[in-house]
């Protein structure tokens, strides 16, 4: 049984409306993402609109050291989301793979789509952004299923890494939310139980701090 007498009343109805509207059908990647604020930007946005996985790959030494301060910097967020650390490019993407039908990257491409062309609300979906100078990798793109753009009419043609991941991440909460996918819980229940534990434990560290 878990003890939840430290929990008042409306955060534990804020902690079972957030695991109901956990999208467990979209995922973000981050690939060698090299600035700490903005990890930690896109970890608040994934709370935000209930993406709970997000994986980070890190095939650059240089970035470990910065990503593990971004995770130090973030707790607020990190204490709600689920984060996945691989140095392993290949086996990232097996584990993306054996959890989501589509795996697309933030890349521009000549047979690249508009963000506003695809279809959050069919498939499970994993989205990749890539490094702020270099983009997403050749490597992982090898893997993608397929590229997409977020339409700009601007000078500059590209925008910084927390503020693409979060206009991406809200036209798939408008699709998904349009549908009728947020409010029904879709995490089984066995997952949902040691998500509960795992934010109820988090609470009571955080109170007797």
């Amino acid at each position: 049984m878990i003890d939840i007498s430290h929990l008042t009343p409306e955060r534990k109805a804020r902690m079972q409306s957030a695991i109901a509207n956990r999208q467990t059908d979209l995922a973000v990647v981050m690939e060698n993402i090299g600035d700490v604020h903005n990890i930690a930007a896109v970890m608040r946005t994934c709370d935000a609109v209930g993406v709970q996985d997000i994986y980070v790959l890190n095939t650059d030494e240089l970035i470990a050291d910065i990503q593990e301060k971004a995770f130090r910097s973030s707790r607020s967020a990190n204490r709600w989301v689920t984060v996945h650390q691989y140095e392993n490019l290949e086996e990232c993407v097996r584990a993306l793979k054996a959890k989501y039908q589509k795996i697309y990257c933030t890349h521009l491409s000549t047979d690249a789509k508009s963000l506003y062309e695809l279809d959050f609300t069919q498939d499970a979906v994993a989205l990749v952004f890539g490094n702020e100078q270099k983009g997403v990798s050749a490597e992982m793109l090898q893997y993608c299923d397929g590229n997409f753009i977020i339409p700009q009419v601007g000078m500059i043609k590209s925008l910084n890494i927390s503020v693409a991941c979060a206009v991406t991440l809200y036209e798939a909460f408008r699709q998904k939310n349009a549908a009728g996918q947020y409010g029904i819980q879709k995490m089984a229940e066995a997952d949902a139980d040691v998500l509960w534990e795992r934010w109820s434990q988090k609470v009571k560290g955080k109170i007797q701090k």
